[in-house]
């Protein structure tokens, strides 16, 4: 196996891309390069169906002529002459973007945080076989599950370098492990489907193999035999690990790219209550072994942890520099960046935990829809409108009562924002982490 990540390597190669630009006349410039390596094994019925490894070498570089800009990328040891050149020489013809430059230099990081993101523990095909059969055998053992649809592990390391021709230069690296399986439960028509997974920056991190797998066979056998219910409003539970999604909304809504083109149903609500006065959601990039933590953004900034969503009245959009411009603001940190033009995201987004238990949340709602599952994806960011097939379970006298399939919830996200109750329960699963919601007035479409 080649050389895993050198960062040096990396920064020299940034550096030498930003210096060819400028030596072919562009009047700034800026390279990201960056190397990733990933394996995946898959297993089915018991033998390993799949061993996949991939290594990718890229860089992108961005230049600016006056107020126009250009971006090119290709994999690493190209002719960095040759492509600096081609870069500018689009640029000069490109349509001008008054928008469009490098960050503020009085806001590029002087000083970049170890994040320990990065698990140099060696993981060998071998191991990572061990751990997707003993989650299939876990799931397998489970009384009622038939099948699978099989199960994986996997492993990733990449590193990234951002150099500026106005002085920034650094870089990082991150790894991530994980597992996941999907497990059969019934036979025929009857069959039901479900799934768990777990995955870290770090090995030592990740919940067992063997419970992954249980879970997911516990969770297919309990979606047998579902009934469906009669149209009707009510609330809806999201279970935990459902529940980033509204974060996810939330994230999209709150661009900066979409508040610039128009394009949000929360374009006009800085500085307005859209949830209730017990929320608060945090977005930090500087979380220790996070999913979406980054000692930098895009363009080279730090910043730490920025409440979004403060006592229910939204705070701050996500900020790349081209947005803060565009809407008179300054950058909050947020770029994201891969080889092509930086653009505004949220990095690790919290949805503080209310006071209640999941069990009182329940028992609070009475009757309702517990939802464990969703079909497709239905938000409209623009109107705010949400449409989504679901199954779950239904509440009955504040208890969990029988499966249910064969749904569809309905609502606006803005009515939902200010009608959601949080519960105690946090799991850090990913970026985005929420706990059981407890969501009033959504319509639950069934019969």
């Amino acid at each position: 196996m080649s050389e895993l990540v050198n960062l040096a390597a990396l920064t020299e190669q940034a550096e030498k891309l930003v210096a060819a630009a400028r030596a072919a006349g562009a009047d700034a410039a800026d390279a990201v390069a960056l190397r990733s390596v990933n394996q995946v094994v898959s297993v089915l019925n018991g033998k390993v169906e799949k061993v996949e490894h991939a290594e990718n070498d890229e860089f992108g570089l961005r230049v600016f002529v006056g107020d126009r800009n250009a971006i090119i990328s290709a994999t690493l040891g190209a002719d960095v002459g040759e492509l600096a050149g081609r870069a500018v020489a689009m640029a000069k013809v490109a349509t001008a973007d008054r928008f469009a430059g490098l960050a503020d230099p009085a806001l590029l990081a002087r000083e970049v945080a170890d994040l320990d993101l990065l698990d140099e523990t060696p993981v060998t095909a071998s191991a990572l076989a061990g751990r997707a059969l003993a989650m299939e055998t876990a799931a397998r053992e489970v009384a009622g599950v038939t099948n699978s649809s099989g199960a994986a592990a996997y492993w990733a390391r990449g590193g990234l370098a951002l150099v500026t021709s106005h002085g920034f230069s650094n870089a990082y690296e991150t790894s991530g492990h994980g597992h996941s399986i999907a497990a059969i439960a019934g036979t025929g028509t009857a069959m039901e489907r479900d799934w768990d997974s777990s995955s870290k920056s770090h090995l030592a991190d990740l919940e067992p193999a063997e419970i992954i797998g249980r879970r997911a066979g516990e969770r297919a056998v309990r979606r047998l035999n579902p009934r469906q219910v009669t149209t009707q409003v009510g609330t809806v539970v999201y279970e935990q690990r459902l529940a980033s999604g509204i974060l996810g909304s939330l994230a999209s809504a709150i661009s900066g790219g979409a508040i610039a083109r128009g394009a949000s149903f929360l374009k006009d609500q800085l500085g307005k209550a859209i949830f209730s006065p017990s929320i608060r959601i945090t977005d930090d990039p500087l979380r220790r072994r996070g999913s979406g933590s980054r000692p930098f953004d895009g363009e080279g900034i730090t910043t730490g942890a920025l409440d979004i969503i403060e006592g229910g009245v939204l705070t701050s959009w996500l900020l790349d520099s081209a947005t803060a411009r565009e809407l008179g603001l300054v950058s909050n940190g947020r770029a994201s960046r891969g080889t092509g033009a930086p653009g505004p995201s949220a990095s690790n987004l919290l949805l503080h935990p209310g006071r209640t238990s999941p069990e009182e949340l329940i028992a609070a709602v009475g009757t309702g829809l517990y939802v464990t599952d969703f079909i497709g994806h239905g938000a409209n960011i623009v109107t705010g409108d949400l449409s989504r097939g679901a199954a779950g379970f239904w509440i009955e006298n504040g208890e969990i009562a029988y499966p249910v399939s064969e749904i569809t919830i309905a609502g606006n996200l803005r009515d939902m924002f200010l009608h959601l109750t949080p519960a105690n329960d946090i799991v850090f699963r990913g970026a985005y982490t929420a706990p059981t919601l407890a969501i009033e007035g959504l319509t639950i479409a069934g019969r």
